[in-house]
């Protein structure tokens, strides 16, 4: 790479994604070799978690660079505020190319009313006129936040994205997840395979025996599945921007839609995995009381009242759980495969040396910790922490592994100081170059979670709040409204099973970590806008 050139940026997201199921984070039968080349020639991450364990709020902070309190977007269902800045915005500005392939989610996807709203006047008080009943007054650009709403992306459609969006200057969009994804997709498909309705969903499904609850065989062939789009939109774009001469550098994010359920790996991939093949979670047996919220879920499942067929968690069976496990090996090997095909054409066209290639995922799942599915908030660690692979551009020196505690949050910050270009102020991220680079963990040596959910859980009023701290050692748990917590020793309790959060003899452990919770949110607090004047 020639002195004083921005490097390229092949940014790569996941849905879903434990760390733990990838071959460089250990998994015994998961293979991911392209993923793994990409660890093998830069840094991983081994203790890197969410700034929200749910999509949007993470995906928002993912860009901003800013906590879910501080750029509103506490839960799914609240857009990202327009006027947020983002790292993209930065870079495009600056001369990057930016492009985003495949799932945005910084706006509502569907259209089902929300499960939150204003509480009701009060007898005898006159309401508050329309546009008072907020704390601060929204943007009302409802063309804008709208973009990414299933109804405009019917087959038919010629509905047509205003841009930038974000800070991306072009766009490839994918809505919903497995053979249900929307978006240019579905007109993307249905140029390919007219009536493609008749391919989707469990109605249409190709023969099987799996009875995990959203599991079928899609007639979605592989070379139509949601992945193969991603490949063939990104390897179109970087053909153009080779055949444009390539002068200026690009951010391309690569963001796949699985393996989020539902499980519906296509062609060969539905079987690539054998379910007996699958190691469950050792707390899955555990025989140690879980907390009230695990408890919860399972007298759901016991009493048949629990819903297995939504976003929300649920406590599942063994049986189901490994066909889970095995089809959402197959999601990430098809992943593997189409990233293969993008490293094979950054190498064609001679980008390799001159490309930064970062791997990460929104959030995990519980995937079976505890018997739980799919995610809420319940903070277990395969649903909070996520992988991050960061392979600098050729001749960087770079650490193999950083065991710094560090986050989504980091991720503006890194990519923005990476390009030679100062944030914009309220950005509370930090730059994790020096730990990319070798040295020292410079961080605060805890990270703080914070999740929100318009869902109820545990019994709770929505919406259904937790903060979490973690440290090097422990891992805590506040729920609001609720008078118990959790407290783990991540060293010698690494599967989360013994909640120390009553126990009198971690009592001072249990003190600090309350303090540390307390000043990370401090630390958390809006430093934007900066004063106008000193009074």
């Amino acid at each position: 790479m020639s002195a004083g050139k921005k490097p390229n940026f092949l940014f790569i997201i996941t849905d879903q994604h434990r760390a733990d199921y990838l071959g460089c984070y250990g998994h015994p039968v998961v293979k991911t070799p392209n993923i793994d080349s990409i660890a093998a020639r830069g840094c991983q991450f081994d203790r890197f978690y969410v700034a929200s364990a749910v999509c949007m709020p993470n995906r928002s902070t993912l860009v901003t660079g800013r906590m879910p309190s501080v750029h509103g977007v506490r839960h799914n269902g609240i857009p990202l505020d327009r006027r947020a800045a983002t790292f993209t915005e930065l870079l495009r500005e600056q001369g990057y190319r930016t492009a985003l392939i495949g799932k945005s989610h910084l706006q509502n996807m569907g259209s089902l009313p929300p499960l939150m709203g204003r509480d009701e006047p009060e007898d005898g008080k006159t309401p508050a006129p329309e546009h008072l009943q907020g704390a601060v007054m929204a943007d009302e650009n409802t063309e804008f936040y709208g973009q990414e709403t299933d109804a405009n992306w019917q087959v038919g459609s010629d509905f047509k994205m205003k841009m930038p969006f974000y800070g991306f200057d072009h766009v490839d969009l994918c809505t919903g997840h497995g053979d249900q994804v929307g978006g240019h997709y579905t007109l993307w498909l249905e140029d390919r395979s007219p009536n493609s309705k008749n391919l989707r969903g469990a109605d249409n499904a190709l023969p099987h025996d799996y009875e995990a609850p959203q599991a079928w065989r899609t007639a979605i062939p592989e070379e139509l599945y949601p992945t193969s789009y991603i490949t063939e939109n990104s390897l179109s774009y970087l053909d153009a921007h080779h055949a444009d001469g390539g002068d200026d550098p690009f951010f391309m994010m690569m963001s796949y839609p699985d393996p989020h359920h539902p499980f519906t790996p296509p062609g060969k991939y539905w079987g690539m995995y054998d379910p007996e093949d699958m190691e469950i979670p050792a707390s899955f047996h555990a025989n140690s009381p879980p907390p009230p919220s695990v408890q919860w879920a399972w007298g759901k499942r016991e009493d048949g009242s629990q819903n297995t067929g939504s976003q929300s968690l649920f406590a599942t069976e063994e049986k189901h759980l490994k066909e889970s496990m095995a089809l959402t090996c197959g999601m990430i090997t098809m992943i593997d495969d189409s990233i293969g095909q993008v490293l094979a054409k950054l190498n064609e066209l001679g980008l390799t040396e001159d490309t930064i290639v970062v791997f990460t995922t929104d959030h995990g799942d519980l995937m079976g910790d505890h018997q739980l599915m799919l995610k809420g908030p319940i903070h277990y660690h395969g649903l909070i922490r996520v992988p991050f692979i960061w392979a600098d551009v050729a001749g960087t020196k770079t650490a193999k592994n950083s065991s710094a505690l560090s986050g989504t949050l980091d991720i503006a910050r890194t990519i923005l100081d990476r390009a030679g270009f100062e944030p914009y102020h309220g950005i509370q991220g930090r730059s994790l170059l020096p730990e990319i680079a070798g040295g020292p963990d410079g961080g605060p040596g805890s990270v703080l979670i914070e999740q929100e959910d318009q869902r109820g859980y545990f019994d709770l009023k929505p919406p259904a709040r937790a903060h979490t701290l973690v440290t090097e050692r422990h891992r805590l748990t506040l729920y609001h409204g609720l008078d118990w917590g959790e407290m783990y020793d991540l060293i010698d309790d690494p599967d989360e099973i013994n909640n120390l959060w009553g126990d009198a003899a971690h009592s001072q452990a249990k003190a600090e970590l309350l303090e540390g919770i307390a000043r990370r949110q401090m630390a958390a607090v809006d430093l934007h806008p900066l004063p106008t004047t000193t009074a």
